[in-house]
């Protein structure tokens, strides 16, 4: 790619949106909503009927929020986005070791047998929805960071040239 089509490339991030970014926040809010799905359907006697499983809740609530706000604040290039992005993207990973490794590391009993609360094949799922969940929030907050600090750039050309 030549430096015209670079710079006429950057040039247009000033009229249309950064879908990429967008998209991969929406992406990594439809993972979080399979993985909640996938929680919320497990019924293993009273193992989820916990304060950790209310908490949950209101955390998805504040999720789905925080990730779309962001998701229409990356699309219009602004950087403080991506921070927020990263953050909950990393508090993705963490959520990992709270419900789905406390509950595949559990057994409990059912009609006098010992069962393991979550079976290997919800945990993998569980963990590969929220890694991916994770992923598509940290890559859409770096494509954001780097197109802002593009654009920025950009613009502080314009002006040292007077257009």
């Amino acid at each position: 790619m030549t430096t015209e089509e670079r710079t006429i490339q950057r040039d247009r991030m000033r009229f249309i949106k950064n879908s990429l970014s967008s998209n991969l926040a929406i992406l990594g809010i439809l993972f979080d909503v399979f993985y909640f799905v996938s929680l919320y359907q497990s019924d293993v006697d009273t193992y989820y009927y916990n304060y950790l499983i209310g908490i949950s809740i209101v955390y998805n609530l504040i999720f789905m929020l925080a990730v779309f706000l962001s998701s229409e604040g990356v699309k219009n290039y602004k950087r403080n986005y991506s921070y927020l992005l990263a953050a909950v993207g990393i508090g993705q990973i963490v959520r990992i070791f709270i419900i789905p490794m406390r509950a595949h590391a559990t057994t409990t009993i059912v009609n006098g047998e010992s069962v393991v609360v979550m079976q290997d094949g919800q945990f993998f799922w569980m963990v590969a929805c929220l890694a991916a969940s994770a992923a598509c929030l940290v890559i859409s907050a770096v494509v954001n960071f780097i197109r802002c600090n593009e654009l920025e750039a950009h613009l502080k050309t314009l002006e040292t040239q007077g257009v």
